[in-house]
């Protein structure tokens, strides 16, 4: 089921920790990607359709600097045929001592309409795409060409990122915290409720801001304070 422009503008409202809370009330227990991190927190929270792109590691024969003369080089071909509003999640074996990719790629990405990029290994020239207005994640710099350790192979299939499952069309959202990976049939739904989970902690930091203790307001348990959120709502309009 295609992302729907109501739950990509929904999910660009809520942070990654309300999502994994929203995704383990349904028990999945390991959707954020570990070990990522946005070069440039300012870029904006990443929403977007996983694209995936498979590296195994390099073997010395097949993997020299001529393939990159071929025009078919998967690496290549899912830069550019990474869909607009897409993020190219790629799968470097959480290996970042060569590069992912470098800021060209990136930037190729960037004016093709891509919603983001996400390696569980490194960029290379990672200084020029946290300059970027794009959202990049990857584990940290690693200046080495991809092709020393790693032989890009497969595009568009399952992938592991991170620790992670992550399948063509999953859902993906990137904020200053990390990337956690939404399974597309369940995405309308946990965005709606992680929607309603920040307004009610958007009014709990509120309250605790003011003073007030967590007990019986977080979970919301006191009548109380289930009173007092139903007026705020009404006052906030929210």
């Amino acid at each position: 089921m295609p992302l729907s422009p109501e739950t990509r503008a929904t999910l660009k409202t809520v942070s990654t920790a309300t999502l994994a809370t929203a995704l383990f009330k349904r028990g999945l227990r390991n959707q954020f990607i570990q070990d990522v991190r946005p070069l440039n927190p300012n870029a904006g929270t990443m929403v977007g359709e996983a694209y995936t792109l498979r590296y195994i590691p390099a073997r010395e024969d097949l993997n020299t600097l001529a393939v990159f003369r071929d025009p078919a080089h998967p690496q290549r071909v899912a830069v550019d045929q990474c869909p607009e509003g897409a993020v190219l999640v790629m799968d470097s074996r959480k290996n970042p001592r060569a590069a992912s990719a470098g800021a060209i790629l990136v930037t190729r990405l960037m004016k093709r309409g891509a919603a983001g990029v996400v390696t569980d290994g490194g960029f290379r020239d990672s200084p020029e795409i946290g300059a970027l207005p794009f959202p990049a994640y990857h584990s940290r710099p690693s200046a080495p060409t991809n092709l020393t350790l790693h032989q890009a192979l497969d595009i568009n299939v399952p992938i592991g990122c991170g620790d992670v499952a992550v399948f063509p069309g999953d859902v993906v959202v990137g904020d200053g915290e990390g990337v956690i990976v939404i399974p597309a049939e369940i995405a309308d739904e946990v965005a709606a409720e992680a929607a309603e989970m920040t307004v009610f902690e958007d009014f709990v930091l509120e309250e605790v801001q003011r003073g007030r203790a967590v007990i019986g307001l977080y979970p919301l348990i006191d009548e109380a304070a289930k009173a007092d959120f139903a007026a705020w709502r009404e006052k906030t309009g929210r």
